[in-house]
């Protein structure tokens, strides 16, 4: 591509979601009857808002890439092969179990960490386990496609090499993903270049991005479903501002790390039973 394009979807696509999430809330705000509806807070509605806003936006990337690189834009979910809902399935149920043994293990030896406070059923946790459940796979399918289906080879195209395309690419989309979760924390800021490199990692190793959604979502679903549990029946926040991370975010880092060796393990499988 010319050397501008990459460009349009690296910086655009994170400034549309950034718009969606804001008209969104605003409208959310208004049925709610709100008086700040960027409040930290989530809401059922204002969880809704972000995880519909982040699904649109990842399917805009991937069309807008597509158009600008004149592809297909399936090549850029899965190459060369076809999209595997096989293989997302059988990566869901690798990872649920790996994400919940590392809950587990911050339940007990850091439980202060993710800002839980006490269990408590509501009809609004309720009501958010609903939604979490049925929207939470949308944003996480949503952001896979934003960064490792379009960001990630978009800004590899600089580089003709493979090999150092390939780390222009897992740098600038890794660094993209951090900087879109807004933290002013360096511990959580790094976790997230960390679970964005993962993430990049397992699209390489299987050549599309089963893997990598169903990683992102067993850990989305899971990690806010505990976190609406431990709300003690209100709305819970996000707390991403300086000193809110710490050490203890290593032990997340863990999930990420046995993921990549999961499916490095099966592709290579695959590969070796395919010859």
């Amino acid at each position: 591509m010319s050397r501008w394009k990459p460009l349009v979807v690296i910086i655009g696509s994170p400034l549309l979601l950034l718009v969606l999430q804001v008209l969104l809330y605003q409208v959310v705000g208004v049925l709610e009857g709100s008086d700040d509806p960027m409040a930290p807070a989530f809401t059922p509605l204002k969880f809704l808002a972000v995880n519909l806003s982040t699904g649109v936006t990842g399917v805009l990337t991937i069309l807008l890439l597509a158009w600008l690189a004149k592809v297909p834009w399936r090549s850029l979910i899965s190459f060369p092969r076809a999209f595997d809902t096989r293989r997302l399935t059988y990566y869901l149920m690798g990872a649920v179990p790996l994400v919940g043994a590392v809950i587990g293990v911050v339940a007990l030896i850091a439980p202060d960490s993710p800002g839980w406070t006490a269990f408590g059923v509501t009809g609004t946790t309720i009501v958010m386990l609903g939604l979490v459940v049925l929207s939470t796979p949308m944003q996480t399918a949503g952001e896979e496609l934003m960064f490792r289906g379009a960001m990630l080879p978009a800004a590899a195209s600089w580089v003709r090499a493979v090999r150092p395309a390939m780390a222009v690419g897992l740098v600038i989309s890794s660094l993209a993903f951090a900087a879109s979760h807004g933290s002013a924390d360096p511990w959580l800021a790094g976790y997230y270049a960390v679970f964005a490199i993962s993430a990049g990692l397992m699209a390489i190793i299987s050549r599309g991005l089963e893997a990598s959604i169903a990683f992102h979502t067993a850990n989305n679903v899971l990690w806010t479903a505990v976190n609406t549990l431990m709300a003690d029946g209100e709305a819970f926040a996000i707390d991403r501002s300086a000193g809110s991370g710490g050490p203890s975010v290593l032990i997340l880092a863990v999930a990420n790390i046995g993921m990549v060796a999961f499916v490095w393990r099966r592709e290579r499988r695959l590969r070796r039973e395919a010859a």
